[in-house]
């Protein structure tokens, strides 16, 4: 099983969870990863204190989910901290390397992740899914839904509709904590309750 750290679960500021990816073994081959950088620069002592791999960089690419400050905010400092490639949808923030597009598949630490367009929170939003582990990086994309609040938009339904037909047992937010248990269930009451509001 890869490695996945979340740099920013005691953090003191406000900041979106970044997630550090690692291979099982720390292989060469391996890509080490992060999913958003956030704002709170402790996760620059972090990432140099943890086991990456020897002879490795200990950050290759960084994918940002979206471009709101609080996941992206300290790009500039981690790129130079770690000659790190950025990787998002659009280029909303300053630093970004390269323009992912819908069904991309990239590998990061030792397994192949695929990017799924998710506009809703924002046009640039995207999740980051692995098919061989089950797991899903959401971002802010809000597949909690609970109530019926508004209209949404059909690329949104769309997304919900997709990652349904996809095998997932846990979610990463980009705030609080994973959602680990029925995945399915929850994103079929989110998409009703979405069919409902339009």
């Amino acid at each position: 099983m890869m490695k996945i750290k979340n740099l920013t679960e005691d953090s003191t500021i406000y900041t979106s969870n970044v997630f550090l990816i690692t291979g099982t073994w720390n292989a060469l081959s391996d890509v080490n990863t992060l999913i958003d950088v956030g704002r709170d620069v402790s996760i620059l002592e972090k990432i140099n204190n943890y086991s990456t791999g020897v002879g490795k960089q200990k950050v290759e690419q960084v994918f940002l989910t979206h471009g709101h400050y609080d996941h992206a905010g300290i790009i500039s400092t981690v790129k130079r901290e770690f000659d790190a490639k950025v990787y998002a949808y659009s280029q909303s923030v300053e630093g970004v390397d390269y323009l992912v597009r819908d069904g991309e598949k990239f590998k990061v630490g030792d397994s192949i992740f695929e990017i799924i367009y998710s506009p809703g929170h924002s046009s640039d939003s995207i999740c980051l899914y692995c098919e061989e582990k089950k797991v899903l990086f959401a971002g802010d994309t809000p597949l909690i839904i609970k109530t019926v609040q508004g209209s949404y938009e059909f690329r949104f339904i769309k997304v919900l509709e997709r990652l349904l037909e996809k095998e997932i047992e846990v979610i990463y937010f980009g705030h609080g904590s994973p959602y680990v248990g029925n995945c399915r269930e929850m994103l079929t009451r989110s998409l009703e309750l979405c069919q409902m509001g339009n």
